[in-house]
Formats: structure tokens, C-alpha cells, sequence
């Protein structure tokens, strides 16, 4: 892949480095978020900021390159998305068909506080936040 006359070395699907390396450093049952632009991100875990503008880059594409190189064998999702964001339910479900525990949505702000990093992505529904525990491939 050439790239402004540069060739991209790198032949994964994950082309941004910080992503590509938190997900390098994930260990079995470790957390990593990805969610809207309005999360919390609790102080002291890297926030890995792609949003560009509201709205760009969308929550389900960024959810769906990190998918392709994480191994994930859990989401997390806020029980809220169920009533109030039915749809991005519905696709969440779509690119990812694994196991989900629906948990409250300050359970899930409280736990963002255990995880490696979080994705910012420009996406501005509510409550399009999710946590993704990586397995093993073996």
C-alpha cells in the first residue's frame, strides 16, 4: 500500500499506531474501550483520540477494524443501549455475535477505569460505548 509516496509497511488492518499497539499489549481478559465522543475518560488511561469532527469516524466502523485484529471473547455493554439506542444495538450485535453482559451505564464509566486505553471515535449516539475483554487465539 503506497501512502502520500510513502509505503506502509504495516499489512494488518489496523493501520493507527497507538491503536495497533494497545492492541500489541492486550493480555487475556484485559479491557479496552471504544465509545462516542462524549465518554468520561477516567484520568491516568490513554485516550486514543480519532475523532475528527461529531460524527466522524463512526462507532461501528472503529469497532469493526479493532475487531479484526483483537481477539475478543466478551463485550460490555450499557444495559441503557437496549431502550435508549436500540439500532446501535442491533449493529453492534451484527459485527460482533460473541457473548454480551449488559451492565449499568456507571458501572460501565466506573470500569473504563481497569482498562488499557480508550478509542475516542467521533460518534454521537447515546450511549454507544463499549468494552471489549480479549481472549486468546490458541
Amino acid at each position: 500500500m503506497v501512502v502520500n509516496g510513502g509505503i506502509v509497511m504495516k499489512k494488518g488492518i489496523v493501520l493507527n499506531s497507538q491503536v495497533s499497539a494497545v492492541i500489541a499489549n492486550m493480555g487475556h481478559f484485559d479491557l479496552l474501550g471504544v465509545g462516542d465522543a462524549g465518554m468520561p475518560v477516567p484520568a491516568g488511561i490513554p485516550k486514543i483520540d480519532l475523532a475528527v469532527t461529531l460524527g466522524l469516524p463512526r462507532f461501528i466502523p472503529v469497532v469493526e477494524n479493532v475487531l479484526a485484529e483483537l481477539e475478543v471473547q466478551r463485550i460490555y455493554l450499557a444495559e441503557e443501549i437496549k431502550t435508549a439506542n436500540p439500532d446501535q444495538l442491533a449493529a453492534i450485535k451484527q459485527v460482533y455475535p460473541g457473548p454480551v453482559t449488559f451492565i449499568p451505564h456507571a458501572e460501565m464509566k466506573r470500569r473504563l477505569g481497569d482498562t488499557k486505553a480508550f478509542i475516542r471515535t467521533g460518534e454521537a449516539t447515546p450511549f454507544s460505548n463499549v468494552l471489549l475483554e480479549s481472549g486468546v487465539v490458541f
